[in-house]
């Protein structure tokens, strides 16, 4: 065996398939000073006992890209290699068992088609005859994916370490990373049981150990494993290898072929987490936990409903391989926050053999191009907190995350495990007034208001929930009187110094230099000109900011803006989330309301739109910012945490004012047509496509990060563009993700959807292929098409008369 190098560029840490993926990507892309680390051998720890499924259709455009790579990347490998994948294009069969279930196989079918994927609905005979030994009569339809397949995990490995190989990469099995150095907030190497490794990048690819190796440098890698069960069986008939995989998601089980028998697996509803993240066992990468035929009787009995052969089947091998699962049953892809040189590939909830060549080769570019060059916002590590990583907070989510994987996927569900959690200064007034609460951020949030005599509870359907009225309430109290919503969840920084205004004018699409007590709306972009966040930036003081951005992107935010901050500047960013309750009150009575409580001049000439100043309210001394997301006339209220319940009971004691939740502040901003990051302004989107070049300094010589790449687009011309819509038919219900079209053919995509109430139907925002037609579009809801009216310009109030307020201070 060659020696351990005392030094490489990059030193990949874990030997599955992420790891030899994002090995053999690396050399792809010209690394050649490589080394990967294997404690044990190669596809050990979760690969070698995963079942090898390949499904291409995933929640997002940018998810289902990534599988659709890793499909091209198996077929080909052995071409490149020398070595097969074990790769089979078998297609792949999803079952409906319910009216539900079968709008949600609908909605995939659309969403097939809005990504070029082919699909097509079948009925139960249909369905039988692409799976004969189905039993098909309690079936109430199904689909047909014939692009997905399964792989061999151990072959999908070894193909991708010969690959990395042969580009150049030193591959070293049984050596243990028990430490990583580091020095001023960068990786310079790790500690092995075989001596150290001097480098200037780490990727932690250690699957279910990933959590101890971040921790051992600082690093929060929130995962824990839970048991994972399957069995594979004796010979069955007509069980053949072209046989399509087989999934029954009412039934919480899947079926693939194996050796003339089926592998039977599943995802059961409740789930059994295993030891902490810290406490695996050492050797275990080639080891199984003891068989629980009581657990797996869930999964058992549904597959013998489904596979009538199985009865009289013998089984050949029960497997219990734990995996490691995430609290979003999403994998975490990216660099560490606050630790330049450390990247994570792990935590991929059961769906790594099929995500492992896109994500091996997404996460390869991040290191080498240093930002990511497609939409990872739902895979990016900086998603989570510190606090994420608290063991007993994991161990209490896993159990319900696993079980995600087949439950119908409602929308706006909410997780209900390991909550309530972060709570505002005001929650317990927001529970004795009958709130529904969601989370975000950990935060527990405010969704709407249950009325007198209602259960404050959501009952999930595809269509008009049952708290629809309520936020409907909620809605025409903010357009035609006041209402005060509790947005204390919001990130909020404090960015201070001599430098300040220099890095925000680099770092901000808006002119930023503004006197003090104006606030500003910008985006933050990449060097491709596309969003990595937006936000309102205030300026508090000649060398002091405030930026006020969405609750879930705390970490992402200020690991992009300490990155990218020149060279050279004194500036400080703090994290001041938890120091400041936020209350919006909104509505065009809203300055009646502040002026019952503060003697400031509140009209448009004493205190304009953007303005933001302290002042008495009450008893408190704040800071009020005039600004909206809902488009009324309304003022933005930063109150310190200890005098919050004191204002917020100050507002709610007056018989005329509303409380309102965040299913209504997202009804009025699609009405008003406000973009939200992670939905309309994402990094496959710029200002361009958004329509929000306004909010971009072009028309003066200041350079800010991505201006050249943005000149560049605004020259090219977009290929999609951002729309505003209201559906004509006021009982369709529409969530977002619907396919659009225009005179029959698929031009688009929603990105989000709900029920405006003042406009009396569904509205949305929905990239379209461009130019942009005067009529002809359409939608898919759940099958039903649905003709909707489009505007480049907001539905509701286009001229932004409301913002002002009605008698215009």
């Amino acid at each position: 065996m060659a020696a351990l190098p005392q030094r490489a560029r990059i030193v990949v840490v874990g030997g599955g398939v992420i790891g030899t993926s994002v090995a053999y990507h690396l050399t792809q892309l010209g690394e050649t000073d490589v080394v990967l680390l294997e404690q044990g051998r190669l596809s050990g720890g979760t690969t070698w006992h995963a079942a090898g499924l390949v499904g291409q259709l995933r929640a997002s455009e940018s998810g289902t890209r990534l599988v659709q790579y890793s499909v091209q990347l198996y077929a080909e490998l052995e071409a490149r290699t020398g070595l097969s994948a074990g790769y089979r294009q078998c297609g792949g069969v999803t079952v409906a068992r319910t009216p539900e279930r079968m709008t949600q196989l609908r909605r995939t079918a659309a969403s097939a088609d809005a990504y070029g994927l082919e699909c097509e609905l079948l009925t139960p005979d249909e369905a039988a005859q692409r799976y004969p030994v189905m039993r098909t009569d309690d079936l109430v339809g199904a689909i047909w994916l014939p692009g997905d397949g399964k792989a061999n995990p151990t072959d999908l490995t070894t193909a991708l370490a010969k690959g990395a190989r042969t580009g150049g990469a030193r591959i070293h099995e049984g050596v243990r990373v028990t430490g990583v150095r580091t020095e001023r907030g960068r990786v310079t190497g790790v500690v092995t049981d075989q001596g150290d490794v001097e480098c200037e990048v780490v990727v932690n690819c250690a699957g279910q150990w990933a959590a101890a190796v971040g921790a051992m440098a600082n690093v929060t890698v929130p995962l824990h494993s839970a048991e994972h069960f399957y069995v594979v069986t004796e010979a069955i008939e007509g069980v053949h290898p072209d046989l399509p995989v087989l999934r029954d998601p009412d039934g919480y089980t899947y079926f693939k072929e194996e050796v003339g028998g089926l592998v039977v697996g599943g995802f059961e509803p409740q789930a059994k987490p295993w030891v902490s993240p810290y406490e695996i066992p050492y050797p275990f990468e080639f080891s199984l936990l003891g068989e629980d035929w009581e657990h797996f009787s869930i999964l058992m009995n549904n597959a013998l409903l489904r596979i009538p052969a199985l009865e009289t089947t013998g089984i050949r091998k029960f497997y219990n391989g734990p995996e490691s699962f995430t609290p979003d049953n999403h994998f975490l892809l990216g660099p560490a926050p606050g630790l330049n040189g450390f990247y994570v590939g792990a935590g991929f909830n059961s769906v790594g053999i099929a995500s492992a060549g896109g994500a091996g080769r997404a996460l390869a570019e991040w290191v080498v191009a240093g930002e990511p060059t497609s939409d990872l916002l739902a895979v990016d590590l900086r998603r989570f907190a510190r606090f994420n990583a608290d063991v007993p907070w994991l161990r209490a989510r896993v159990g319900e995350v696993l079980g995600l994987h087949y439950e119908v996927p409602w929308p706006n569900r909410e997780m209900t495990t390991a909550r309530p959690f972060r709570r505002s200064p005001v929650h317990h007034l927001h529970e004795a007034d009958r709130a529904v609460f969601g989370s975000r951020m950990g935060w527990e949030r405010v969704n709407v208001f249950a009325p007198e005599g209602e259960q404050p509870v959501i009952e999930y359907a595809w269509g008009k929930q049952n708290w629809l009225p309520w936020s409907a309430a909620e809605q025409t109290a903010t357009r035609t009187g006041v209402c005060v919503f509790d947005q204390t969840s919001f990130s909020k920084y404090r960015v201070s110094g001599p430098d300040a205004v220099a890095a925000l004018q680099w770092l901000c699409t808006a002119d930023v230099d503004v006197p003090v007590g104006r606030a500003v709306y910008t985006g933050l972009l990449n060097a491709r000109g596309t969003y990595e966040s937006d936000l309102t930036v205030t300026r508090v003081a000649p060398e002091e900011f405030l930026l006020v951005s969405s609750a879930a992107t705390t970490v992402r935010d200020l690991d992009h803006l300490r990155r990218h901050t020149p060279a050279g500047l004194d500036v400080r960013y703090d994290d001041i989330t938890t120091s400041l309750a936020v209350f919006g009150v909104m509505g065009p009575h809203a300055r009646d309301l502040l002026a019952r409580l503060t003697d400031a001049d509140l009209s448009d000439a004493g205190f304009a739109f953007g303005t933001s100043r302290e002042l008495d309210l009450g008893h408190a001394r704040v800071r009020a910012t005039r600004i909206t997301y809902v488009g009324e006339l309304g003022w933005e209220l930063y109150v310190p945490v200890e005098l919050a319940v004191g204002v917020y009971q100050a507002f709610t004691a007056h018989d005329d004012v509303v409380r309102g939740g965040y299913y209504a502040i997202e009804s009025l901003r699609l009405e008003k047509g406000y973009r939200a990051f992670g939905r309309e302004l994402t990094p496959d989107f710029s200002p361009v496509e958004a329509g929000l070049l306004f909010a971009c300094k072009l028309r003066t010589d200041v350079d800010f990060l991505g201006r050249e790449a943005l000149e560049r687009l605004r020259a090219e011309g977009p290929a999609r563009r951002l729309v505003s819509f209201v559906v004509d038919d006021p009982e369709a219900m529409l969530w977002g993700g619907e396919l659009v079209l225009l005179d029959g053919e698929p031009v688009g995509q929603v990105t989000s959807a709900a029920w405006g109430a003042t406009l009396g139907a569904c509205v949305g925002l929905a990239y379209v292929r461009t130019p942009v037609a005067e009529a002809g579009y359409t939608v898919d809801v759940g099958g039903d098409v649905h003709p909707v009216s489009v505007s480049t310009k907001p539905l509701y109030d286009p001229a932004s008369e409301r913002v002002r307020g009605p008698a215009n201070g």
